[in-house]
């Protein structure tokens, strides 16, 4: 076996281990491990996707001494490989580029925390990429939970608080309904392993027996992931824990947490049931109505907010909606579009909320539309993330969000039955997204009414508020932090909008190793 093959585990424990270091180290040494873990675990996954593209061909890793189907497995391929390499890079920018406002947002005493939660999350999420195993998933997910609670109560005001009491509820039951789909699964086929489950369920549907039993599995097991990851209708936990959490964990629970459930989604679909007998299930149409449905949803009551921080929170709802309309098409081509979208949804989202802070900072902390007027001259950089940021999510050509609606529209057409419904709903997401996406951007670049540009100019070059009654807020000073993470962020927007060919191909030789 090739050394590099252990790096998977190496990953995970070293994940794990940093959080249980980080809790006896003060905050800053708590936040050095923490970033360290990011960048190491990182470059090993990378170093895994690239063995897997040069063999062609995934591989099993067995921890211990016990094999199937009582051992413990990790599997990885090149979509394997390629979702934690990008996990990690989105989470490593998440992390640095507020590392300012999780100084300013937590308490010192509980910095330490803090960081311990984001190393968990990044075991967890690790472990929901590369387990082959149904109740190892099962622990991370709880650890993903307990994690995500934490990052979002970090910030211990009265709405953190609420938001986190809301996730937690939602997501006990989410974690609940997955676990007792595995229960099930387990009295059927007497397996937790994915590929000897895989082969029992195979069976099971050749003989006709337990039809139902499996029906109500697939059922179970889908229904708990979609209100863990914010499928409409189980959204409501949205909204307030991606306004009122920190910084960076906005942009870690927005951009990858909902992602990693998703994945795990798919893999169960693949690993698990099988892709036609999920198909044959007629759960995946159940999954295309809901996640069309939460596209019109989340648009329209994004278009309502006055709010930046609800308004990118729905807009949330939304683009998770796109992942299960791609996923619900029950197609090899609308499964690609969904996992590029996973990849260009984490990517952009986190530079959205990233730069969003700059833009409250230059306008007096404040988040309601007519604070933000002008903030885009007041704070160029922040401005300008939100600016690509925003494109992206409306689809504008050269950008990932384009990419990941191009391949839905392609998909749609392998799907007839379902083609004109998902262009319609394409066509009408897109104008709605617009509709507020445009209308923020319009007000970031617009001058205040009791000033001009040339107002902000003089008053940015003379480090003052403005003149007095103008309304005008100091020009924001981005730490220097902040600014690597946005300009490093809308690098990783062009690379997957003008590179996107290379990995959609890898997409589609990792779907093919997945099975």
């Amino acid at each position: 076996m090739s050394f590099v093959q252990n790096f998977p585990f190496f990953s995970i424990i070293i994940a794990m281990f940093s959080g249980i270091v980080s809790s006896v180290l003060s905050g800053k040494k708590a936040r050095a491990v923490s970033i360290t873990a990011i960048t190491v675990t990182t470059v090993l996954s990378a170093c895994v996707l690239a063995f897997c593209l040069r063999t062609g061909q995934s591989y099993t890793y067995m921890m211990g001494h016990f094999p199937a189907p009582w051992g413990n497995e990790i599997r990885a391929g090149v979509l394997e490989g390629l979702t934690a390499v990008l996990f990690g890079v989105v989470m490593f920018l998440s992390v640095v580029g507020g590392l300012h406002y999780t100084e300013e947002d937590v308490e010192p005493s509980k910095q330490n925390l803090f960081y311990i939660m984001i190393d968990l999350m990044l075991s967890s999420l690790l472990a929901l990429i590369y387990t082959n195993d149904l109740f190892t998933a099962y622990v991370f997910v709880e650890i993903n939970t307990i994690a995500g609670c934490g990052l979002i109560m970090m910030s211990q005001t009265g709405r953190s608080l609420t938001a986190a009491i809301r996730y937690m509820v939602m997501s006990s039951l989410g974690s609940g309904l997955f676990l007792i789909g595995l229960s099930l699964l387990y009295d059927v086929t007497g397996q937790l392993l994915m590929s000897p489950a895989k082969e029992a369920v195979a069976r099971i549907v050749a003989d006709g027996s337990y039809q139902i039993p499996l029906l109500v599995i697939v059922a179970v097991v889908s229904v708990g992931l979609a209100i863990k990851s914010g499928l409409f209708p189980f959204h409501y936990w949205i909204p307030d824990t991606y306004g009122y959490a920190t910084p960076t964990a906005s942009a870690v629970l927005s951009g990858l947490v909902s992602k990693g459930y998703i994945f795990l989604l798919i893999k169960f679909f693949y690993r698990v049931i099988g892709t036609e007998n999920a198909v044959h299930s007629h759960i995946i149409n159940a999954l295309f109505v809901f996640g069309v449905a939460g596209m019109m949803f989340g648009s329209l009551r994004a278009i309502m907010q006055t709010d930046t921080r609800k308004m990118i929170a729905y807009s949330s709802v939304a683009q998770i909606g796109y992942i299960y309309m791609g996923i619900g098409l029950g197609t090899q081509a609308g499964m690609i579009a969904a996992i590029f979208h996973i990849f260009s949804h984490g990517a952009t989202k986190a530079l959205l909320f990233i730069s969003c802070v700059g833009l409250y900072k230059a306008s007096g902390d404040r988040t309601d539309f007519l604070a933000l007027r002008g903030s885009g001259y007041r704070n160029r950089l922040a401005g300008a993330g939100f600016l690509i940021g925003a494109l992206s999510m409306v689809g504008f050509p050269m950008l990932a969000g384009f990419i990941s609606k191009l391949l839905f529209a392609t998909s749609a057409f392998a799907s007839p039955h379902k083609m004109l419904i998902t262009l319609i709903a394409l066509a009408v997401s897109t104008v709605l997204n617009a509709i507020y996406f445009l209308r923020l951007l319009i007000g970031l670049y617009r001058p205040t009414k009791s000033g001009s540009f040339a107002e902000m100019e003089q008053a940015e070059q003379s480090g003052r508020g403005g003149t007095a009654g103008s309304g005008f807020a100091a020009p924001a000073a981005n730490p220097w932090t902040m600014r690597i993470a946005i300009v490093c962020f809308i690098i990783l927007n062009l690379i997957l909008g003008l590179f996107s060919q290379p990995i959609v191909r890898a997409i589609t030789d990792g779907l093919a190793m997945f099975g």
